[in-house]
Parts: C-alpha cells; structure tokens; sequence
C-alpha cells in the first residue's frame, strides 16, 4: 500500500503528462538538435513545481508552448500568484529543492510574471538559432599531413 495520498498522485501525474503532451508536440516541429530534450526538462520541473508548490485545491496549471523562429518559449501558469520562485542552494540532505537551480542551468532565460490574482507564469526560454561556425562546418576543413 502506497503512502502517497491520491491527490498526490493526480499532482505528479498531471507534470508528468504534461511532458509527454509537450514532448510530442515538439517532436512535430523542425527543431535544433537537442532542443526537444532540453524543453521536455525545463517543462517536467516547471510542471512539477507548478504542481507541487503553485496549486491550490480543485485549480490546475495551464502549459503554454510557443515556437518562433529564433526561440522556444515555455510558460506555466499556476494558481498562486502570492508565491513567486526564488531559487536557492538545496542542503546537502534535501530530497528537492533544485528544480529552479535547473532550469537556471537548461534555459536560456527564464523569469517570473505576475498574473492577475491570483496566478503568476513561471516562463524559460531557449535559444533556436544555431551558431553561425555550424552552417559551414561540412566536412573537413583542412587536414594534418
């Protein structure tokens, strides 16, 4: 018998189909290498923090995806607008508390909007544009005689 109570599992399980919801989708678009993978992190901890710390009972999280040609653009909505996210260094024994300290790490940029109360939108952002050295890298480029 599972300790968990059943709203927990509904908490973990929405974060957890939200990343496949959005990896799927992204898997349809051209992408950059690695930028498919690199979103489906930043959307697990962004959803799972969402889920955990932002929810209040009978609200959800909203998962937002956009794609230009220059940037993906991640957003997550919650309902608790009076918490914002602050990462900070987890203790050596903590269980959690790095999901911010990755999502630093993974995106490009990433930030807090405040919504209308009583939500906020935790956003990250990565870069799509390849660097310029990759275009012409296309075989050898000279060699060691």
């Amino acid at each position: 018998m599972s300790s968990r109570c059943s709203s927990c599992l509904r908490i973990t399980r929405g974060a957890r189909l939200a990343r496949l919801l959005a990896t799927e989708w992204l898997r349809t678009w051209d992408l950059p290498t690695g930028v498919t993978d690199t979103a489906a992190h930043l959307v697990a901890e962004l959803a799972s923090n969402a889920a955990t710390h932002g929810r209040l009972p009978g609200r959800n999280f909203r998962l937002a995806l956009d794609a230009t040609t220059a940037v993906l653009r991640i957003e997550v909505t919650d309902t608790r607008g009076d918490e914002l996210p602050c990462p900070r260094p987890p203790s050596t024994e903590a269980e959690s508390g790095r999901g911010l300290l990755l999502v630093d790490a993974l995106a490009d940029r990433w930030g807090v909007e405040p919504d209308p109360v009583p939500r906020k939108t935790v956003w990250a952002e990565l870069s799509l544009r390849r660097p310029e050295h990759e275009a012409l890298c296309s075989g050898a480029t000279g060699g060691l005689f």
